[in-house]
């Protein structure tokens, strides 16, 4: 299996960091490396450009471009630092966050952990990219930027999009139960939120899809421009056949968050009636709202090459890195003046979602 593969490298190359980069089966790339938060506030220049605060409170990670707006231009030469791993990406990614709501009413932010393999991130977020193999996938290109997912959903559409959006209830410790690729297992992942406390936290995974139109950097819902294939949404680490009117295959975005949940297991906060008692930042208690966005900022087409570099892991060659010591000193400072910390009476502009 290419996730456990993964692992297993991944695990070696701790235990004995390596000189050259790993190499993934065949010329295929996987490349997963971590990004700590660069900020925390209610601003959305994707959804919402311009608007300070936006609607709902999003955990971001990435360059410090990141803003209210952010031009449609050249972003790595506006960002002067990022805070993932990959030196050269400056890219931002962000998701809503998530919160506790207590039997008594009040919400509690909670809070994210550093995820496998990837100890020294403050919070933040898990980036994957995964190409087939050499000259397969068209990168991004300056300007590029894209939503998945739907804010304001709170039911399952047709027979449920899993594949794209799960949640993973770690079994105890130690990412116990993380035995299957992202959105595979058949007990621990699921589309909405756990039903009961994950004695190991939950890990939210959300996949974007994997086929563009070739001419249009954005549109109007941030999501008309890209396009699943003809089979529909792939799954993790697989790709097909693009459609006609989105010809241009790109590469599979995959974003990661663990959630610290541990400290809310006492099932006497949780709610009277048993329901589950987490939520989005958006408002939403069921999980189906999950939603991520994403503003390309890779430098020049150190992009390309870790998709064609048949790159595995966090290391490429050719590609420029740095420690997490060096990535953690980028941030972007707070412009919403709100408590968004501690427990509060509602979320964070009251939850209304979109």
């Amino acid at each position: 299996m290419l996730r456990t593969a993964f692992l297993s490298l991944i695990a070696l190359a701790n235990a004995a960091p390596q000189v050259t980069p790993i190499k993934g089966p065949g010329d295929n790339s996987l490349v997963r490396f971590g990004c700590s938060q660069v900020v925390i506030e209610r601003l959305d220049p994707l959804v919402n450009p311009g608007v300070n605060p936006s609607p709902h409170l999003h955990q971001i990670v990435g360059g410090n471009a990141f803003n209210a707006s952010i031009a449609s231009t050249d972003v790595s030469g506006l960002a002067t630092c990022t805070t993932c791993s990959f030196s050269d990406d400056f890219s931002n990614y962000w998701t809503a966050n998530l919160y506790f709501k207590a039997r008594n009413g009040t919400y509690k932010r909670v809070p994210q952990i550093p995820n496998r393999f990837l100890e020294g991130s403050q919070g933040g977020v898990t980036v994957y990219y995964v190409s087939p193999g050499k000259n397969t996938v068209t990168a991004f290109k300056p300007g590029f930027r894209m939503l998945v997912g739907d804010s304001m959903r709170r039911e399952k559409l047709g027979s449920g999009l899993k594949s794209q959006s799960c949640f993973r209830c770690f079994t105890g410790p130690d990412f116990k139960g993380d035995n299957y690729s992202p959105c595979a297992d058949p007990v621990l992942d699921t589309e909405t939120f756990p039903t009961g406390p994950c004695l190991g936290g939950i890990r939210s995974n959300i996949h974007f899809p994997t086929c563009w139109d070739g001419q249009r950097l954005d549109s109007p819902n941030h999501q008309d421009h890209v396009a699943y294939p003809i089979g529909g949404p792939s799954s993790f680490a697989t790709t097909g056949d693009c459609p006609s009117t989105h010809p241009i295959k790109i590469p599979q975005l995959m974003l990661e968050i663990v959630w610290d949940t541990t400290g809310f297991n006492d099932l006497g906060e949780w709610p009277e009636d048993g329901s589950q008692p987490f939520f989005l930042s958006t408002g939403d208690n069921t999980g189906y709202g999950q939603h991520g966005d994403y503003v390309f900022g890779w430098k020049d087409d150190a992009l390309q090459r870790l998709m064609d570099g048949a790159c595995f892991g966090n290391t490429c060659e050719g590609v420029k890195t740095q420690d997490f010591s060096e990535a953690n000193k980028c941030s972007v400072p707070n412009t919403v003046d709100e408590v968004i910390e501690g427990w509060l009476g509602q979320l964070p502009g009251d939850g209304s979602g979109a």
